[in-house]
């Protein structure tokens, strides 16, 4: 599977100690794919900056209220991007960084380490399903990940499990690819994405394989249905604070125990 843009990390599919062996081989290669990228990722996505660092500058806004010693749960961390720019501005948060790719998350340990924030941060290599239920957290980040689950209940239970690690009324920033592929304006928006990719000196054959798999791998939805999925995994209905081009995100809050 080819990358997707600046992915916040490589934790492309939930691991479920129920699913078949062959989905967990899927993942696995999908998993050796990203170690492999890992050296190279950040400067092969680097002209797509711009994107990222919007998104981080609202994401801040978003968390703006949580409290001085907020501990973070950033899950499919990949090389630590949203990690770094929260640390930077909070000195008191901490973190727990997820993703399954050795190499990912050693690239985010080598950035932390640089940036001076490392010693706040807990570094996870694998799923949610294998971190230790230690804590609760403030507020959790998950951007490009759920995309890749292509069952819709598997999905839910994916935004379940980051709801179940959440403190009451715990905070998710969440982000995918989303827009109704069968309309008119998912061909402008995919034809302006792809002209954006060129801009951003990725090669033809890769945005060709991109454009393949945004059709076949990925679960490009309407906003609306992954909303309607991230509320139906435990959380508030969410609230759309961020789009360009094909990523949308979300902000939402863990809903309460009697809520439906």
């Amino acid at each position: 599977m080819p990358p997707i843009p600046w992915n916040g990390g490589s934790f492309i599919i939930h691991l479920n100690t129920t699913q078949k062996t062959g989905k967990k081989m899927h993942q696995d290669e999908i998993k050796s794919l990203f170690d492999q990228q890992a050296a190279n990722y950040d400067a092969q996505w680097a002209k797509t900056a711009p994107i990222r660092n919007c998104l981080h500058l609202l994401l801040g806004s978003v968390f703006a209220e949580l409290p001085v010693n907020a501990n973070i749960l950033c899950v499919g961390v990949g090389t630590g991007d949203e990690l770094i720019y929260l640390a930077n501005r909070n000195p008191g948060w901490t973190f727990t960084a997820v993703d399954p790719s050795v190499g990912m998350l050693n690239i985010c340990r080598q950035r932390t380490e640089k940036e001076g924030v490392a010693s706040r941060c807990v570094f996870h290599e694998g799923y949610l399903s294998s971190l230790p239920a230690i804590a609760k957290y403030d507020a959790a980040t998950c951007f490009l990940v759920s995309q890749f689950i292509l069952d819709e209940a598997e999905r839910c239970g994916f935004f379940a499990e980051i709801a179940a690690r959440l403190k009451p009324h715990g905070i998710l920033a969440s982000s995918d690819l989303a827009s109704d592929i069968q309309s008119q304006e998912y061909d402008v928006l995919l034809r302006a994405w792809m002209h954006m990719m060129s801009a951003a000196d990725i090669s033809q054959k890769a945005i060709e394989r991109m454009r393949k798999a945004y059709a076949n791998d990925v679960g490009v939805l309407p906003p609306t249905k992954v909303m309607e999925i991230i509320k139906a995994g435990g959380f508030e209905l969410p609230v759309q604070f961020f789009q360009s081009g094909l990523i949308h995100a979300w902000a939402s809050k863990r809903a309460g125990e009697n809520s439906k």
